[in-house]
This record gives C-alpha cells, sequence and structure tokens, in this order.
C-alpha cells in the first residue's frame, strides 16, 4: 500500500521571528512495507513536540549547533525531525511490531521512515493521554523534574528563582516548586508573559528581565 507523505520543511534558514510563510508543505510516495531483515520502521505520526530550541536549529549559524550534539543546524527543503509519539505501521526491527506505540525522534509530518540508527522506544501511556508524553511527561516535563528535585534537592519553604519561566521547562519548575511549598520567583521576556506567571502558573512574583538594569539587585529585591 502507497500512501502521500505530507510533511513540513524551511524555505530557507531563520534568522528572526519565524513567520507562517518561512515553511512549506511538501509530499513524497511512501510505501507502507519495509524489507524484511532490515530494521527499517515506518511510524504514524500522532504527536510532535515544537520545542523552542528548534529556532535555533532552524538559523544560518546558532552556538548551539556546536554545543548540542542533539541540535544540529536543519537544512532548508529537508524534513525537520522533532521529539514525538507515534505508531508503528511496519517494522523489520524484531524489537517492535506493528501497531506498537512508540516515543522519540520523529519528524514534522504524516509519517517518520527510520532507517540505521534511530531514537525511538516502545511507550506505555500508563492510562494518560498520549500529548501528554511529549509534554509534562516528556523531554521538557522530565527534564524540569529532574533538575529541580534531583539536582536542586529542595526543602519546603525554600525560595526558588526560575529564569525563562515562561518557557517549556521553567513554568514546570515553577509549578512544582509551588507544589512542594517553595516561594517562587520567575523572570521572562515581556509584560504578558510575567502576567502569565503571576496570574495562571501561580508564581509568587515575576519580572521582565528586559527592564532590568541590575539583575543582582533585583533578584536581592524580589527574593532576599
Amino acid at each position: 500500500m502507497e500512501v502521500s507523505n505530507n510533511y513540513i520543511t524551511m524555505k530557507g534558514h531563520i534568522d528572526g521571528k519565524p513567520k507562517e510563510d518561512d515553511f512549506g508543505i511538501k509530499a513524497s510516495q511512501l510505501s507502507l512495507s519495509v524489507e524484511p531483515g532490515s530494521n527499517h520502521i515506518i511510524v504514524k505520526n500522532l504527536y510532535v513536540s515544537i520545542d523552542p530550541f528548534q529556532i535555533n536549529r532552524m538559523k544560518s549559524f546558532s552556538s548551539l549547533q556546536e554545543s548540542a550534539k542533539f541540535a544540529p543546524d536543519l537544512t532548508p527543503d529537508k524534513v525537520i525531525d522533532a521529539y514525538g509519539v507515534g505508531k508503528v505501521v511496519a517494522s523489520g526491527n524484531t524489537d517492535f511490531e506493528k501497531d506498537d506505540l512508540v516515543v522519540g525522534l520523529l519528524i514534522w509530518g504524516e509519517y517518520s521512515v527510520l532507517k540505521g540508527e534511530y531514537w525511538l522506544s516502545k511507550l506505555d501511556p500508563m492510562g494518560f493521554p498520549l500529548s501528554y508524553h511529549v509534554g509534562i511527561l516528556g523531554m521538557s516535563g522530565l527534564t524540569a523534574y529532574s533538575g529541580f528535585f534531583e539536582v536542586c534537592k529542595p526543602k519546603k519553604g525554600e525560595k526558588v528563582f526560575v529564569s525563562a519561566a515562561s518557557g517549556s521547562v521553567g513554568n514546570l519548575v515553577g509549578q512544582y516548586a509551588k507544589l512542594f511549598g517553595c516561594h517562587v520567583v520567575g523572570c521572562a521576556g515581556s509584560k504578558e508573559k510575567v502576567a502569565f506567571l503571576k496570574e495562571k502558573l501561580g508564581f509568587d512574583d515575576a519580572f521582565n528581565y528586559k527592564e532590568v538594569t541590575d539583575l543582582k539587585a533585583t533578584l536581592k529585591r524580589y527574593i532576599f
């Protein structure tokens, strides 16, 4: 069986704020079968995480492209990879069977064709919606949880400052800290984000770092 696999690409490198017309949709014919004995897997994508760090991969140059192995630069007109959840359609890898739910590195498209070395594992939804596994139970959520509880090892009543607090990791760190019983202050880059932190996420206080000239004095005023 063949299908038309629609996927999203960049038209060119993006050095400013991304716009809808920076991207395009391409299509290719895809056979939903794999060669026997190969390790190839075809996955029907269900959810992908559009993470903020991707913008640095889209630029013509970013230091992240050199410093982080998981974030190489993206090539215009080629597929864009992303962390996601999907269902196996066909597999030559004996570790995966048709209809297995999986999580790993997929693409911005309807189907992902995985060959050679790939990052993929079976997924047990544990009764949660699949979308949770690219959010609070995905990379952002687990990074926030392990960073806060395993590295910081907080104590109830302590004061916690969260930088980039409206981001995918920061907003969760702040919520974990509040639920744990800490006093939480965050910073973000706009008045709308500051309001979001205080009014929606329950931060005790927050400020716009773009309006601060002396960060040390500001932190002292908000935290100490």
